[in-house]
């Protein structure tokens, strides 16, 4: 073991960039390795890890460097062409444009900090302020996501299943959801900063978030509160919703085939798509959807309550890693998921965009720019 001279030697090649970049010198720990300022935030949890290999900081920041030029691509795309094509503005795409907003802006206020940190070696460089702000962006729109992807499955929910009998979405009420969205995750972010709970400098040392270390009651209380309203609420009605569109549609197909069968003709639908049924493209885009968000969140969630509930040890740097960059690799996904899925999107994106070479059926002759509702989300789904 090195002792206190070396070890401080041995952190400023690190640092200064002068150590072997394939053996890190033995006995250099995080607190070692982390400046000055760092070090009267840093929390003492991460003081015993041995410093992170340079070669984890930069494959960390390739990923987030492809990963964010993606999701901002891909949301402005959608927003460009939501806005563009008067087609597609309608109540249940304002919700859309919504979440391609949350997920932009996520990106645009992490993604440098994080990009600057992981290929400068690691240590956080902006200060104490700055990564509190850093911790409160990702609270704010990773909660606004959460809100909108909660509505929009209410809204495919209440359109396939209720139909005419359910209250269709208006824009003022679109509008009223989306404000009080963002109140609401507003809420939820600023909580820290008057008390309840906290932000702190990831193990890592290079992104910022909830600080899911400490033990008090009053951050084991808003950890939890957080997971249980903002996770797994959500969680739960999503996977109801979409239980019930599935449901919704098998009963729906079985009610065609069988009056199919009576009338002695082997389908009651002109638009089949390569002889897949409508239930299986639905259930298919459900557990999609589901998937990607247990994918994006589950390891988030579960990692902050370990911090505060688990053996200390399990807490490490780089299992802390993972979480964040799934979270935060959401962004990138969500316009392939909840937009190019739309057959309208495709279909502007094609006109906007032909050298994508997007696979976009052509619209029938006869086939009304006016299609019911129902249809439009049964489609997009």
């Amino acid at each position: 073991m090195a002792n206190n001279s070396e070890k401080i030697i041995a952190a400023k090649f690190y640092f200064d960039g002068g150590y072997n970049f394939w053996d890190i010198a033995k006995g250099v720990t995080i607190y070692d390795v982390a400046t000055d300022d760092l070090k009267k935030f840093l929390d003492p949890h991460w003081y015993k890890f041995p410093a992170i290999h340079p070669l984890w900081y930069y494959s960390f920041g390739l990923v987030y460097t492809v990963f964010g030029i993606i999701a901002i691509f891909g949301n402005i795309t959608v927003l460009r062409i939501f806005s563009k094509f008067k087609s597609l503005r309608s109540p249940a795409n304002c919700l859309i444009m919504n979440l391609a907003i949350a997920d932009l802006c996520l990106m645009l206020s992490m993604m440098p900090e994080c990009i600057i940190n992981f290929f400068l070696g690691g240590p956080w460089i902006f200060g104490k302020l700055a990564c509190e702000i850093h911790g409160f962006s990702g609270a704010l729109f990773g909660y606004l996501q959460m809100f909108t992807l909660t509505v929009i499955s209410w809204d495919r929910y209440n359109v396939i299943v209720n139909g005419v009998s359910g209250n269709p979405l208006t824009y003022q009420k679109a509008i009223s959801l989306i404000l009080f969205g963002w109140i609401y995750s507003t809420a939820w972010a600023v909580c820290p900063f008057v008390g309840w709970g906290g932000y702190a400098v990831d193990g890592i040392l290079a992104t910022c978030s909830f600080d899911y270390i400490t033990r008090s009651m009053n951050n084991i209380s808003h950890i939890v509160s957080a997971t249980v309203v903002i996770y797994f609420i959500p969680l739960m009605l999503i996977i109801h919703w979409y239980s019930k569109i599935v449901l919704a549609v098998v009963h729906h197909e079985r009610q065609l085939r069988e009056q199919a069968k009576k009338m002695n003709v082997q389908s009651l639908r002109s638009n089949q798509e390569d002889g897949q049924s409508a239930e299986i493209r639905i259930a298919k885009v459900s557990v999609t959807t589901v998937s990607l968000w247990v994918l994006a969140w589950t390891p988030f969630a579960v990692i902050t309550n370990l911090g505060l509930f688990a053996d200390p040890e399990v807490v490490t740097p780089l299992v802390t890693s993972l979480p964040s960059m799934l979270a935060k690799t959401s962004c990138a996904y969500n316009p392939l998921v909840y937009a190019i899925s739309h057959p309208r999107y495709r279909e502007c994106l094609k006109e906007m965009y032909p050298w994508i070479c997007i696979a976009a059926k052509e619209k029938k002759k006869n086939k009304s720019d006016d299609e019911s509702v129902k249809t439009e989300h049964t489609e997009k789904a």
